[in-house]
C-alpha cells in the first residue's frame, strides 16, 4: 500500500468498530486517538462493559501500529499478539476517550500504551498493546 493509497484503509461498515460505534479522530504510527459511546457498549449492571473498553484499546492500538508497520514495510500489516487491560473506574454515559501511546516502534514489534477516559477527563481503564508487525502474503 502506497501513501497515495489512503491510510487507514476504509474500515468495514459491519466491523466490530463501526457496531461499537468508535470513532477514529487521528492516526500516526506514535499516537492514535478514538471515542466510543457508552451507551449500547454496557454490561448488565449498565457500566461500560469491559470487553468494549478492550475493542477501543485494540483497535487505537493496531491501527497506530499499522501506521508504523508501512513506513518500514509498504506491504507490511500489524497483527495483536497481547492484549491487557486494568479497568480502574466505570462509565455509565456519553462518550469515553482513547488514546494510544507508543512505546516501541520496532521493525518486529510495536507496543503502546492506551488510556481511556470519560468525558471529565477521569481515566477509566488503562490498556497495553503488543503488535507483531509481519509482510502481508
Amino acid at each position: 500500500m502506497s501513501d497515495a493509497e489512503t491510510f487507514p484503509p476504509p474500515l468495514p461498515e459491519d466491523g466490530l468498530i463501526s457496531r461499537m460505534g468508535i470513532s477514529i479522530l487521528s492516526i500516526t504510527p506514535d499516537i492514535a486517538v478514538g471515542t466510543m459511546p457508552v451507551h449500547g457498549n454496557t454490561q448488565p449492571y449498565g457500566l461500560l462493559h469491559g470487553g468494549a473498553s478492550a475493542v477501543l484499546a485494540e483497535s487505537l492500538g493496531s491501527l497506530a501500529a499499522m501506521a508504523h508497520v508501512l513506513t518500514i514495510d509498504p506491504e507490511g500489516v500489524a497483527v495483536g499478539v497481547d492484549l491487557s487491560i486494568t479497568h480502574v473506574r466505570s462509565a455509565r454515559e456519553g462518550l469515553v476517550t482513547g488514546t494510544a501511546t507508543a512505546l516501541h516502534l520496532g521493525r518486529s514489534m510495536a507496543c503502546y500504551e492506551i488510556e481511556i477516559t470519560d468525558e471529565s477527563g477521569a481515566k477509566v481503564a488503562v490498556s497495553r498493546l503488543t503488535c507483531a508487525l509481519k509482510t502481508r502474503r
